[in-house]
């Protein structure tokens, strides 16, 4: 199971527990809305990721794209030490 906890002045998303692709959905909800709310950078701290999935994992590069291919910027920090593995 993951969490998220965030905060809307800087826009940083800190993330804990497993990464799933139903945790990376609720990740990109919530870096959606940050950028909604006027964030033009968002940064997810994945210090806290335990554990991830392939599908997770893809997500977020996924998500990072989009941000990019807007305009905006998506910065996943401590990316590195998450690695993906099968569920």
């Amino acid at each position: 199971m993951m969490s998220e906890t965030v905060d809307l002045r800087t826009g940083l998303i800190r993330a804990s527990g497993h990464l799933t692709a139903q945790g990376a959905d609720l990740l990109r909800g919530t870096a959606d809305s940050l950028r909604e709310g006027g964030h033009r950078r968002v940064v997810l701290d994945l210090a806290g990721i335990r554990e991830a999935d392939d599908a997770g994992v893809a997500e977020l590069h996924s998500l990072r794209d989009r941000f990019a291919a807007d305009g905006a910027e998506l910065v996943l920090r401590h990316a590195t030490q998450v690695t993906a593995e099968p569920v």
